[in-house]
């Protein structure tokens, strides 16, 4: 019986997570129908734009430059395995938190991956991937309100997972090979924590996933579910009684 809940719950409630692919001049990932990427100056802004209040739970921001000397996997993890320190709009000094900086590939191409904890954004976890490609150094950086991290880690997890690094010829918009890209890759100025992700409070514990809840270990929605393939049998039956006169 749950195998065939299973297959109504599938067909009736499930919608695709990541309904297409954002593409720029230098990289490619999976992203949600509801997400847009927009160009702010220098840097793409990447956020919900279908509901206000989740575009202020979550920001992607993509960031370019022509390689430099400093631009090596290498330098990009020591300097992501080292706290952050950022001032805030009140002028307050923040010092980062970081949870893992790491090596690892994406679509057979070597990335650098980290999580730190208020580097970015007060209240915010902001996961980075860093890379080298073609002459030009890649930074795409995730944050999310620390009170809804685990909401997003599906998702996001997804987005990092379908990761590519390219250079596209013509119209590329990358900053200066002296230029700093992790400071490239800032929210930007015209876009005030304060107002663009509301309040920010809770507890700065560590994020750990949790397993999803299985809907069908729920009575209400098992029995529910149960009437519900009643309904669908009998409007099956009543079409192959009607085809038979």
């Amino acid at each position: 019986m749950k195998a065939v809940l299973a297959a109504v719950f599938s067909l009736v409630f499930s919608q695709p997570a990541h309904a297409g692919k954002f593409a720029n001049q230098f990289v490619e990932f999976e992203m949600p129908s509801e997400w847009v990427c927009l160009l702010e100056g220098a840097e793409w802004v990447c956020q919900n734009q279908q509901n206000a209040d989740k575009k202020k739970d979550a920001i992607i921001i993509l960031a370019a430059k022509i390689q430099g000397d400093q631009d090596t996997l290498d330098q990009y993890l020591a300097y992501l395995k080292s706290p952050k320190v950022f001032n805030t709009p009140q002028g307050k000094s923040v010092t980062s938190e970081v949870r893992f900086a790491q090596n690892r590939t994406i679509q057979d191409h070597p990335w650098v991956d980290a999580l730190h904890l208020e580097s970015e954004i007060p209240g915010f976890y902001t996961r980075y991937l860093a890379t080298v490609k073609d002459g030009i150094g890649i930074l795409v950086t995730y944050s999310v309100n620390k009170n809804k991290y685990q909401d997003y880690n599906t998702m996001f997890d997804t987005m990092v997972k379908s990761l590519k690094a390219f250079r596209r010829e013509g119209g590329l918009n990358a900053a200066p090979a002296n230029s700093d890209l992790f400071k490239n890759a800032k929210v930007p100025v015209g876009m005030d924590p304060n107002t663009v992700f509301g309040g920010i409070t809770g507890a700065s514990d560590a994020p750990v996933r949790k397993k999803a809840a299985n809907p069908l270990d729920d009575p209400m929605i098992f029995y529910g579910g149960v009437a519900l393939v009643g309904i669908i049998a009998i409007m099956i039956l009543k079409k192959v009684r009607g085809g038979k006169k």
